[in-house]
């Protein structure tokens, strides 16, 4: 019960930060990422969920982290990067 509270408190101070719906499974994520992301993410088979933490933020989780080609990011219109543990990225993306 509180955290039901405490989520919908902090959703009505920051509504675009607080998601309303869990990570979205990887099936899907190719369809709400553009080909060339997904390509410089290390493809299809190393993502295994996203979820948009803000308007222009996008937290991707992945399998390797390695395999991420951070110059493709950039090319592909990705403003910023951040690699986070455990295979965690956050995007800088556009409001599109």
């Amino acid at each position: 019960m509180f955290e039901k509270f405490q989520q919908a408190f902090w959703k009505a101070l920051t509504p675009d930060l607080v998601a309303d719906q869990p990570s979205t499974p990887a099936s899907e994520v190719q369809a709400a990422l553009r080909p060339e992301i997904v390509a410089a993410l290390g493809g299809e088979g190393n993502l295994k969920s996203h979820q948009r933490v803000a308007l222009t933020r996008l937290r991707v989780a992945l399998n390797d982290s390695a395999r991420v080609d951070q110059p493709a990011l950039r090319a592909a219109g990705v403003a910023g990067v951040m690699i986070l543990a455990g295979g965690v990225l956050h995007l800088l993306l556009g409001l599109d």
